[in-house]
């Protein structure tokens, strides 16, 4: 079966079983690495079993053929993800008194949008907003690196990032960006209710336009040399931060 433009090759144990967990639907056919002997492949086949998937054993060369990247022995032809947009981040946000959304402006390299995807699942994101020019979008070793949290958690891709930050502030949702030059520190900032965490590009941090929308600036306090973190680490210890007082119930100290 070849691919076309409306569909894509997942490869990775976790990234396959992510979709088979979350959108089966998606998944048209599973190809698995003959003659490996790993416990794994045996879960891949008996989710696909479950939900009606069609697989095949082949060789490990068609596999690396597919895959860009290491495959773990698993590939799944997909119709593409759904990419969501402003019209969904509306309807998402309406009603609800607590929600955290994550804003990445500008993530160019599939590794860090992977990773930051898997943490924004792992803490509760209700969505991942992402402008669509200049930044990575979801490919297949994005995928693979979220580890089925590309699937899990609605990505919103915006044209006017500065426009979508605006609208969210406008319907009660404090933004709260992260920068290495701000004065209030992300353990000072109250990250309860109806909260986005704005993150900025690996080498550039935030657009001047995205600083300007944002309510509040933060940075992680640096106790050694290294003058700050790569983007995915800070998300993740930005998120849980949030997720640890949304738990407590009360404000920071």
């Amino acid at each position: 079966m070849a691919g076309g433009a409306e569909c894509e090759w997942v490869y990775g144990v976790h990234a396959v079983m992510g979709l088979l967990k979350t959108d089966a639907g998606r998944v048209r056919e599973i190809r698995l690495q003959r003659h490996r002997r790993d416990q794994r492949l045996e879960k891949v086949r008996f989710l696909a079993d479950q939900q009606g998937v069609a697989w095949q054993w082949v060789e490990r060369a068609e596999l690396d053929r597919l895959a860009d990247g290491r495959h773990q022995g698993v590939a799944a032809f997909c119709t593409a993800g759904a990419l969501h947009d402003e019209s969904f981040l509306a309807a998402l946000i309406e009603d609800r008194a607590e929600l955290l959304l994550l804003v990445l402006d500008g993530i160019t390299d599939p590794h860090n949008l992977g990773a930051c995807l898997r943490a924004a699942d792992a803490a509760g994101v209700a969505a991942v907003i992402a402008p669509r020019d200049r930044a990575v979008g979801i490919t297949a070793t994005v995928q693979k690196v979220a580890s089925g949290a590309a699937a899990s958690v609605p990505y919103v891709v915006v044209t006017n990032l500065a426009r979508t930050l605006r609208g969210l502030q406008e319907a009660g949702v404090w933004l709260v960006g992260t920068c290495g030059d701000a004065e209030a520190s992300l353990y000072d900032a109250d990250l309860r209710g109806r909260t986005a965490l704005v993150m900025g590009a690996e080498d550039t941090g935030l657009r001047r336009l995205t600083r300007d929308c944002c309510d509040l600036l933060v940075k992680l306090p640096m106790a050694g040399s290294v003058e700050s973190l790569n983007v995915a680490v800070a998300t993740g210890v930005c998120l849980f931060e949030a997720v640890r007082q949304r738990r407590a119930g009360a404000s920071p100290p």
